[in-house]
């Protein structure tokens, strides 16, 4: 035992008082931030944003703001202003300081602890303000109350000096600058699409506020270019409007967007829906305006009541007959557009980041209105209950028959044991963390791939073509093709309910395509599947795309590789000699020796891992890429052809 080891105990080795260390104040939070923001990440980042906006939403659901602003400036400060009523100033009788000093420095401080200022709210009011100081290398508070402006500037959570009056003002509002700590935070560095989906989100939310977003962080965009423009949003059509939104480039299913308003127990619930022409189901659930991104009590409620109300409705009108089988939450969910909201007095979260809804009695109150309100709906558009019904019951015969075509390709897969497909060249290990998969296009390229690769932890599936585009297919559909069967086996994770990430081969899939026009829509077509059935593969960081080179520049013995268009340029003006240049089209045109060396040596290579940043983004762009309307993609080609400096045709 060293002499460091020693002083961290009694010289007895004993575990006494002096042992536990106590942290004061906001020291919990610098020493534990991922507790309280869920990540140092960018989405901790970001927190810190939605905290202080969370804030000042509560005071718009209460009735108090009609405005709330958001700038972020080019040193990355953020500010957040609104005009409701003002942090209180005045001397706490608790704690002998300033309120607002309370509020900004201690946790667990707040308005909305004894419910009278807040009937409703995103949680602890204090919590997330003080996380924010605490995580913030400069805040700044400015409150306006009683004709009064008042100051409060912090650094790392301790106040740099008392509330002081600053001046006056005729309005009432709290603004709140901070900097987020570089000590930290080891990027900083905003999104705006990110903060601009977040506070649309929340003004669909929040019927009658208006936000407004300026990012002035880009030292690229003087103030007043194109880009830089204030961004405003308000709405007053509630849920409605919102699935309206999320569906605006879907193929409606049925006419009219359902909408349920009501109270049960003191919660107050909105929710939405629509059905679209889609397979996958989509739904968002908020709680005081929070998004809860794993759902919840309030979400199983919704899901409940969907559920037995359809059912209810097919066999009262004779939809499903006698002792017919009913209708799955997986069959009523399918191609399913919907957001649930609650707004509760004491809402319990799963932690700081309010990931998931706890309370009991919002599954009970979000059951009973969506009930009471599905049933109206019905009887009031017949013609959309059909169609939805109508829907359902197809949902359910392709999941009998998507579940015998699953089970064949288990039982293929069981059946073929260590031979697995064909076309699969395996590698010798059997350790999944250390094991790649690459996907390759062609007999040609995976033969190259064969020759080329490290047999060790190197496997190569050749796909014969362009796979099946699932956009386009139900699952029984999709696993009648050759490709897409041969892949699910090698993958060892089976697929839909089936589907388990522990049992999967190789922890990393590698889509390995040639880098023309074809090669592009391959690896689209590979990255819908994976998106679609195999999500939690790209979720785990397991999916990867290779970047083969488009050129080889050899000017007597020496050779260089370019993988764009910029690089080959700057290569070849280095060069004294009159170079040699090789455009490769495909992966069969490269040596094994090249493709090893250039795209499959782990030492050399470039891998680009594939993240889901905004699903239904990314949902979004698969349906205008992939989907049946034609209209849409015309719309994008049209929007980003000019963006394109390179096409090969």
């Amino acid at each position: 035992m060293t002499k460091t080891q020693k002083t961290a105990t009694s010289p007895s080795g004993e575990y006494t008082a002096k042992d536990i260390y106590v942290l004061e104040g906001l020291e919990p939070v610098r020493k534990r931030p991922g507790m309280y923001i869920g990540s140092t990440g960018v989405d901790g980042l970001h927190h810190l944003i939605w905290e202080i906006v969370d804030n000042s939403l509560d005071e718009a659901i209460a009735g108090h703001a009609k405005n709330i602003d958001i700038e972020i400036f080019q040193n990355n400060r953020v500010r957040v202003a609104d005009d409701g009523r003002g942090i209180p100033v005045d001397i706490h009788p608790q704690t002998k300081k300033s309120a607002l000093e309370t509020v900004l420095t201690t946790l667990h401080a707040g308005a909305k602890f004894g419910g009278k200022a807040y009937q409703v709210s995103g949680g602890l009011h204090g919590v997330g303000a003080s996380v924010v100081n605490a995580l913030s290398s400069y805040m700044k508070a400015e409150v306006c109350r009683d004709g009064t402006k008042y100051e409060q500037e912090y650094a790392r959570g301790k106040p740099k000096a008392k509330v002081k009056k600053v001046g006056s003002c005729k309005k009432t509002g709290t603004t709140i600058e901070f900097d987020a700590d570089p000590e930290v935070f080891p990027i900083i560095k905003f999104e705006q699409k990110r903060i601009l989906s977040h506070l649309r989100q929340q003004a669909y939310l929040t019927s009658g506020v208006r936000m407004t977003f300026h990012d002035q962080s880009s030292k690229d965009l003087p103030a007043g270019k194109a880009g830089n423009q204030p961004h405003s949003f308000y709405f007053e059509g509630g849920l409605a409007s919102y699935v309206k939104y999320l569906t605006r480039n879907l193929k409606p299913h049925h006419e009219n967007i359902f909408s349920a308003k009501g109270e049960r127990e003191e919660i107050i619930i909105e929710a939405a829906f629509r059905y679209t022409e889609e397979f996958e189901p989509y739904e968002e659930s908020f709680a005081n305006n929070i998004y809860t991104p794993d759902g919840g009590t309030h979400l199983t409620g919704f899901r409940t009541a969907f559920t037995r109300i359809l059912n209810d409705y097919a066999k009262q009108n004779n939809f499903i007959k006698g002792d017919e089988e009913g209708l799955t939450g997986d069959d009523v969910r399918e191609g399913l557009t919907a957001v649930v909201s609650v707004k509760i007095k004491e809402p319990q979260f799963e932690g700081q980041t309010k990931a998931k809804l706890g309370n009991p009695e919002a599954k009970t109150a979000v059951e009973a209105v969506v009930a009471e309100s599905l049933k109206d709906f019905f009887e009031r558009n017949p013609q959309d209950a059909k169609a939805i019904i109508e829907k359902c019951l197809l949902a359910s015969k392709a999941r009998k028959a998507a579940k015998a075509a699953r089970q064949t390709v288990l039982r293929k897969g069981i059946l073929e044991g260590l031979a697995l497909p064909g076309k699969l060249a395996d590698c010798i290990s059997k350790d999944p963390a250390e094991s790649e998969l690459y996907l390759v296009e062609g007999e040609s390229a995976g033969g190259s791939g064969k020759q080329a690769r490290d047999r060790r932890f190197q496997a190569i599936l050749p796909l014969r073509g362009k796979i099946l585009n699932v956009e386009r297919a139900r699952l029984d559909k999709m696993l009648e093709s050759k490709e897409i069967k041969s892949l699910v086996i090698a993958l060892g994770t089976a697929i839909a309910q089936d589907f388990s990430i522990e049992k999967l081969r190789y922890q990393r899939v590698i889509i390995m395509t040639d880098g023309d026009v074809d090669g592009a829509h391959i690896r689209t077509l590979l990255l819908t599947l994976f998106y679609r059935y195999f999500k939690p593969i790209i979720e785990a960081g397991y999916l990867y795309n290779a970047q083969p080179p488009l050129y080889k520049i050899q000017a007597a013995k020496n050779i260089q590789y370019a993988y764009t268009e910029e690089e080959k340029d700057k290569i070849v003006k280095k060069l004294a000699a009159k170079p040699n240049i090789q455009r490769y089209k495909g992966l069969g045109e490269m040596n094994p020796d090249e493709l090893w060396e250039t795209t499959m040596n782990p030492e050399n290579r470039v891998l680009l891992r594939v993240t889901i940043e905004d699903a239904k983004d990314a949902d979004r762009i698969f349906d205008i890429l992939m989907g049946e309307e034609v209209f849409p993609r015309k719309k994008f080609i049209q929007t980003y052809a000019k963006s394109v400096k390179n096409l090969d045709i």
